[in-house]
C-alpha cells in the first residue's frame, strides 16, 4: 500500500516537459494572486500605483464593506475615502508618506524583501466600524526602482486601536516601528518565544483547553498558565485570542 501511495505522489501529475506556451502563462501573475485568494480566509487585493487604483480585489468579504469585489475594483482609491473614517485617513496619509520614504532609502535589490503592516478602521454599509490589519508588500518595481504594484492582505486586527505600524524584512527578525507622533521609525527585533511557548500556542490554536494541554504535554495546569502569562508579556497582548492573532500575523506559529 505504501509503495502505491509513493508512486501516486511521484507520478500522478508529473510534467515531462513544458512548452513555450506554458511559460507564457507566467506573465499573467494575477492567476497566482487569485489562486492564493481562493486558499486564504483573508481579503486580497492589488494596488497599481501608476493607475492609482486597484488591479484585483478578491471576493473575501472583510475588505469589501458590503460591496461586491467588482464594485470595489471600480472605485479604486475612492473606496478608502468612502469607507475609512477621517481620522484614519489622516493616519493612512502619514503611513503612505513615511512608508515610501523608508522604501526609497533601501537598496533597490532588497525592496521586495520588505512588508509593512498597520491597523485602521473600515466602515461597512451599516455604519459599523471594523478594525482591520493591513499588510502590503511590493510585487513589481519600475525601471527606475519605484514601487509599481503591491499586494495587500486584510485580516481582523488583534490590537484595540488604529496604528501599530511596523515594517518587517523577510527572513530576519528585523522590525521597524513607526512613532506616529513624530513620524520616525525605530528599529527593534521581533519578540521570540521558546519552543514550549510555541507548542502551547499551537495547542490553543487547535482548540484545546488549559487542562487538555496540561495532560498532553505532561505538566500541571498551573505550569500551562505560567507559560500563557509569559506569552502575553512577550507579545504585549492581554488574552489568548490576541496572542494567536499576533503569532499568526507575524509568522511565529
Amino acid at each position: 500500500m505504501k509503495s502505491n501511495v509513493n508512486s501516486s505522489l511521484l507520478t500522478k501529475n508529473r510534467i515531462r516537459k513544458s512548452s513555450e506556451e506554458d511559460h507564457l502563462q507566467q506573465q499573467n501573475y494575477l492567476e497566482v494572486v487569485k489562486s492564493f485568494a481562493r486558499l486564504t480566509y483573508e481579503s486580497v487585493y492589488v494596488i497599481d500605483y501608476e493607475k492609482m487604483g486597484f488591479e484585483y480585489v478578491s471576493e473575501n468579504p472583510l475588505f469589501l464593506c458590503g460591496y461586491s469585489s467588482e464594485e470595489v475594483l471600480e472605485m479604486g482609491y475612492e473606496f478608502y475615502f468612502k469607507n475609512v473614517p477621517e481620522k484614519d485617513l489622516e493616519l493612512l496619509s502619514l503611513i503612505n508618506e513615511v512608508g515610501f520614504d523608508f522604501f526609497a532609502k533601501l537598496p533597490s535589490e532588497e525592496r521586495k524583501q520588505y512588508s509593512i503592516t498597520y491597523d485602521f478602521h473600515l466602515v461597512n454599509q451599516d455604519g459599523k466600524h471594523i478594525l482591520i490589519n493591513h499588510k502590503l508588500t511590493p510585487l513589481f518595481l519600475t525601471s527606475d526602482e519605484k514601487i509599481w504594484k503591491s499586494m495587500c492582505i486584510v485580516s481582523i486586527a488583534h490590537h484595540k486601536n488604529a496604528g501599530n505600524v511596523y515594517i518587517h524584512k523577510q527572513g530576519t527578525d528585523e522590525t521597524w516601528e513607526l512613532n506616529i507622533k513624530n513620524g520616525v521609525w525605530r528599529k527593534s527585533e521581533k519578540p521570540k518565544l521558546s519552543n514550549r511557548e510555541i507548542e502551547i500556542l499551537r495547542l490553543h490554536a487547535q482548540g484545546l483547553t488549559i487542562n487538555q494541554i496540561a495532560d498532553k504535554i505532561f505538566v500541571s495546569s498551573d505550569t500551562v498558565k505560567y507559560y500563557r502569562r509569559r506569552i502575553f508579556e512577550r507579545l504585549g497582548v492581554s488574552n489568548m485570542v490576541e496572542a494567536l492573532s499576533y503569532a499568526v500575523n507575524n509568522k511565529m506559529i
